[in-house]
């Protein structure tokens, strides 16, 4: 691995350290290196708050090395004033000879200014270093200014014969778990790491879920639901009023603290109303983690561009088929009885 490599490979791994706190913000990483050594580090830490290549530079301790020094940074660093100042003119300012970036930022207010402007100051600047891997890791934050959408997580559990439900009768409720309780563990995780998630009236209805981070520690994502005709009881956790919810509702409805309604034509293709709404909304990210219908949905208007199914070694015979996917799988892992397959949607 070149050294450039290295550094940027220590970016994107600070970067990471991000991922609960910064959207709709990307997840960004920096590192300082003086002579081959690393002087400085830092990473975004949470929305709001001072980016990566501030504290980076606020980490030096001996801030005359900086005139003599190489940034790294997995993202190109911004150049307008948004919730801070412009990263583009703190390196200025230090007077940093060289900046190596990892890729270019596409959000319509940096792309390619903050570069312009560093050369502009005569800073030798180096860009496309783990370019590939730096895209993936803020690969939410690229789609939702891409394509104007959140970036769409599709997630279910599958039993070996294909179903994942079994045959309900009206009255029937409660979740008809399909993998082992441990495996619960990771999708709490993966909800401290995305903005929003939606089920839809059946779900919620046969499942009463929560949908919040109670196994994980983290913040709660936001909560969709679909009821189209506001039938579903208010005794349900997802009117609980406990974490921002959204219902998506053909009626009108009298919002509550943290209970908003949102009208939405039902004669027509639903999926890219709500995606509408929630990119208005500022959703970074979204788990479809709903039944059947609503996932099946996404997935044959190919609007994705995840899938982690779960597969439990049980058998239900008969019930609700699973959502089909025609996509080879990328990857797996295997726990005790149970698998994790992932696919990734790349026409994306």
């Amino acid at each position: 691995m070149s050294e450039d490599n290295k550094y940027m490979q220590r970016c994107l791994e600070l970067a990471k350290k991000g991922i609960q706190n910064v959207a709709p913000n990307p997840m960004v990483g920096c590192v300082i290196v003086h002579k081959g050594r690393i002087i400085g580090e830092g990473f975004h830490k949470k929305f709001g708050e001072a980016h990566a290549e501030v504290n980076a530079i606020n980490s030096v301790k001996n801030t005359e090395l900086l005139k003599e020094s190489t940034l790294f940074v997995n993202l190109e660093p911004c150049s307008h004033h948004g919730k801070t100042p412009p990263c583009s003119d703190l390196i200025i300012e230090n007077k940093i000879p060289k900046v190596v970036i990892g890729c270019q930022d596409i959000f319509e207010k940096v792309a390619g200014k903050g570069v312009e402007k560093l050369q502009n100051a005569g800073i030798d600047v180096k860009i496309g270093i783990l370019d590939e891997e730096s895209l993936n890791l803020n690969r939410r934050f690229f789609t939702f200014h891409q394509h104007k959408r959140p970036y769409i997580i599709l997630k279910w559990a599958e039993t070996i014969d294909g179903y994942i439900d079994i045959d309900r009768n009206d009255k029937e409720t409660g979740i008809s778990w399909i993998t082992h309780p441990y495996l619960r563990i990771p999708v709490h995780k993966w909800r401290s790491e995305e903005s929003g998630i939606i089920v839809g009236t059946k779900t919620a209805l046969n499942d009463n879920p929560q949908l919040n981070t109670r196994l994980w520690k983290g913040q709660n994502p936001i909560r969709f639901l679909i009821d189209k005709q506001l039938k579903l009881p208010r005794s349900l956790y997802l009117f609980d009023g406990e974490i921002p919810t959204y219902i998506f509702t053909s009626e009108s409805g009298i919002d509550k603290p943290n209970l908003t309604f949102i009208k939405i034509d039902f004669t027509k293709n639903i999926i890219p109303q709500m995606l509408e709404k929630m990119y208005d909304l500022g959703t970074l990210s979204l788990i479809v983690e709903g039944g059947r219908t609503i996932i099946q949905s996404f997935i044959e208007d190919d609007i994705w561009d995840e899938a982690r199914v779960f597969v439990g070694n049980k058998t239900f015979g008969k019930g609700s088929k699973a959502p089909i996917i025609k996509k080879k799988m990328d990857s797996y892992h295997q726990f005790g009885e149970d698998r994790i397959l992932y696919f990734r949607n790349r026409k994306q």
